[in-house]
Parts: structure tokens; C-alpha cells; sequence
């Protein structure tokens, strides 16, 4: 029995954070074929430009680009097909009700392994405005001189 999780993350989505207010993040499974895992275990995956969508139900990711796997001749698929996410039913009423708003969406943040497993973060998100970002990035700058203060004061 494990008592450590390891995960060790192998692609990730650095403008989400800076372009979308983080609401809530939910890690899912995704449904792959046999060639898909052994690319994405090699890292051979983007999420730069995919996003999430729910169709009948169900939650897909789209825009996901998994490179097709070297020695899998035949039984490659095409690197950005639609991809089913696996949540509970319970989890995809929510996200239904709460995608309905104005301005929220579903956005993937990172794939990881999981214990060997395949897992991705995505993030209930709500856009931001340029002048959010503006004041975002004047925080970080703030905090930034703060840290770096406090760091020269005890030297």
C-alpha cells in the first residue's frame, strides 16, 4: 500500500493563471488510447491552446496535442482529436450550472502522473479585463520588492 502520492507534472498552461480568475480546480482522468499514454509519458503534450467543453453531459477537452507516439504505426490517432473527461455525475451537474454564467469556462491548467496514472488539473475560471492583469502584475512586482527587502534587511 502507498502512503506517498507522487506526481510527477509534465505539461502545463502558464498564461491561464494570468489570463483567468481561478475559481475552483477539479483533477479528472482522461479517456486515452495505449499510444497516447506512451507519448505523453515521453512528454510529448500541449494544452497551450485547449480548453474544455460539455456536450450531452459529458465533458470534453479540445485543442489537446499529443504527438503521435514513434513505434505506434497504425494505432496512432490524430494529435488534436476530442478527448472525454471522466467525472462523476454529480461533479459535471455543477460544472454545467456554474459554465452557464456569464464569463465562466472551463480552462485545463496541467497533466500530470499520479501515481501511474494520467491525470489533468482543470480550473472553473472566470476571464479577466486588461486592467485586471495590469493590477495582477503590479502585486507580483510589489510583493517581488517587498521579498527582496526583507532579504537585503537581515544579510
Amino acid at each position: 500500500m502507498r502512503d506517498k502520492t507522487t506526481i510527477k507534472t509534465i505539461a502545463s498552461n502558464k498564461k491561464a493563471r494570468h489570463d483567468y480568475f481561478i475559481e475552483d480546480i477539479y483533477e479528472v482522468g482522461i479517456s486515452l488510447s495505449g499510444t497516447e499514454v506512451k507519448s505523453i509519458r515521453q512528454g510529448k503534450v500541449s494544452i497551450k491552446e485547449s480548453y474544455c467543453s460539455i456536450k450531452n453531459g459529458e465533458v470534453f477537452i479540445l485543442g489537446m496535442n499529443i504527438t503521435p507516439y514513434d513505434h505506434g504505426n497504425i494505432y496512432n490517432l490524430e494529435p488534436t482529436r476530442e478527448r472525454k473527461l471522466l467525472l462523476n455525475k454529480r461533479e459535471i451537474n455543477k460544472l454545467i450550472g456554474q459554465t452557464k454564467e456569464k464569463g465562466y469556462s472551463l480552462i485545463p491548467l496541467d497533466v500530470h502522473i499520479k501515481n501511474g496514472w494520467i491525470k489533468l488539473d482543470i480550473a472553473l475560471a472566470r476571464g479577466k479585463k486588461n486592467y485586471d492583469k495590469r493590477d495582477s502584475m503590479l502585486e507580483k512586482e510589489h510583493e517581488r520588492k517587498i521579498q527582496y527587502a526583507l532579504k537585503n534587511k537581515y544579510k
